[in-house]
């Protein structure tokens, strides 16, 4: 099958990819880009585990075709990072709350997160948990996933 070339700026990097017409925006950065931190999971746009960013909006990368990004702006969990020897102040209050069991779960709600802290620098719990409801983690309660986002949006995380 033919691929098609699209432009994309990816992480803030404009890449050219060479995409078939119906793979998905998640098949697409797993296999051709080589980013495996976004986690494909149901592949129906149920669990969150593929969110990234497109265009600066969160968005089920399974439920979108590589060929609708051309042109436009796709960050990913890898993108989330200031620069490759410091972690984003959300990686880092996952970290200090234990907030990451098995972790499949993670990269797509730091994306929610990042999207929430970035609309409302100071949310309440409940805030918090409204704008994780479409990311699933079938390990924890939540409980320390809304500490930890909570504790960066005091620290101002954005």
């Amino acid at each position: 099958m033919k691929k098609d070339i699209i432009t994309v700026t990816l992480n803030g990097e404009e890449r050219e990819l060479a995409v078939l017409p119906h793979r998905s925006l998640l098949d697409t950065l797993r296999t051709d880009a080589g980013l495996t931190g976004t986690k494909k999971g149901c592949d129906v746009g149920e669990c969150g585990s593929c969110t990234v960013m497109l265009d600066g909006e969160p968005v089920n990368s399974c439920l979108v075709l590589a060929m609708e990004v051309d042109g436009r702006s796709v960050t990913t969990i890898e993108g989330l990072q200031p620069s490759p020897d410091q972690v984003h102040v959300l990686q880092e209050k996952f970290m200090q709350c234990g907030a990451a069991q098995c972790g499949f779960c993670t990269p797509g709600i730091l994306m929610a997160a990042q999207d929430l802290l970035a609309r409302n620098p100071h949310p309440t719990r409940e805030e918090i948990r409204f704008a994780i409801a479409g990311n699933i983690c079938r390990c924890t309660g939540y409980s320390k996933i809304i500490d930890a986002i909570h504790q960066a949006g005091q620290e101002g995380a954005r």
